[in-house]
C-alpha cells in the first residue's frame, strides 16, 4: 500500500499545515525505502542528497573518532535524519546513516524539493520548521553533554526517548550518551540498586 500521502499529512501536521497543492508536491517527492538492519543509507564520504523520515524502524547517525564508533543521533518512528552539512553544501559526509532495525523510511530528495521551495512560501516555511527542530535537538544534546552527569543524561534519555533505550544495542546507547558501555552499566546498576 502506498502510504506517501499519509506520511505527507503526518509531516504537514507536525511542521506546518500544507495546502492541498503543498501536500501534492510533498507526496510526489517522497520515496519509500525498505532497508535491512545494518544497511548504511549513507556512507562516510558520500554526499547526502535526502532527508529521511522514519515510518517504522530505527536509524542512527554515527562517525569514527580516535578508533571509537560515536553515535551522533538516533531516530525512530516519526523522526527525521539528515546529514545537514553534506546536504546543504553537497560535500562528502563525515557522518554515516545506518539502520539499527529493519526499517521503512521515506526519502525526501533535497534538490527537487528546493526547486519547489523557490515558488512556494509554504514549502519554505515547512522546511524552516524541520530545520528549527533539528537545531533545537542539536542544542539540547550539546547542553546535556556540557551540563549533565552521566546519570542525568541516561535518566533524560530514559524519560524523553525510552524507545532508544529499549530498542538500540547497549553500545549504541552508551555511545549516544557519550559514555563507555561500562559507565552505562554502572549507571544502570546504581539506578536498579536505588529502586530496591
Amino acid at each position: 500500500m502506498d502510504r506517501r500521502r499519509d506520511v505527507a499529512r503526518e509531516l504537514s501536521r507536525r511542521y506546518g499545515v500544507l495546502s492541498k497543492e503543498g501536500l501534492d508536491r510533498l507526496t510526489e517527492l517522497l520515496q519509500p525505502m525498505r532497508v535491512a538492519r545494518g544497511h548504511e543509507l549513507l556512507k562516510v564520504g558520500e554526499v547526502c542528497r535526502c532527508f529521511y523520515y522514519v515510518d517504522r524502524g530505527l536509524l542512527r547517525q554515527h562517525y569514527e573518532k580516535n578508533g571509537m564508533d560515536v553515535t551522533e543521533h538516533v531516530a525512530y518512528e516519526g523522526g527525521i535524519v539528515m546529514c545537514i552539512e553534506s546536504l546543504f553544501q553537497q560535500e562528502p559526509s563525515r557522518i554515516a546513516v545506518e539502520a539499527l532495525e529493519p526499517s521503512l523510511i521515506y526519502a525526501l530528495p533535497y534538490e527537487p524539493y528546493r526547486n519547489y521551495m523557490r515558488a512556494s512560501f509554504e514549502l519554505c516555511s515547512f522546511m524552516i520548521a524541520i530545520l528549527q527542530e533539528s537545531l533545537i535537538v542539536s542544542q539540547q544534546k550539546a547542553d546535556t553533554l556540557r551540563f549533565e552527569t552521566a546519570k542525568e543524561r541516561y535518566l533524560r534519555l530514559l524519560r524523553d526517548h525510552p524507545d532508544i533505550v529499549r530498542r538500540a544495542p547497549l553500545h549504541v546507547v552508551a555511545s549516544f550518551l557519550q559514555m563507555t558501555p561500562e559507565t552505562l552499566s554502572r549507571v544502570r546498576a546504581q539506578l536498579n540498586t536505588s529502586e530496591d
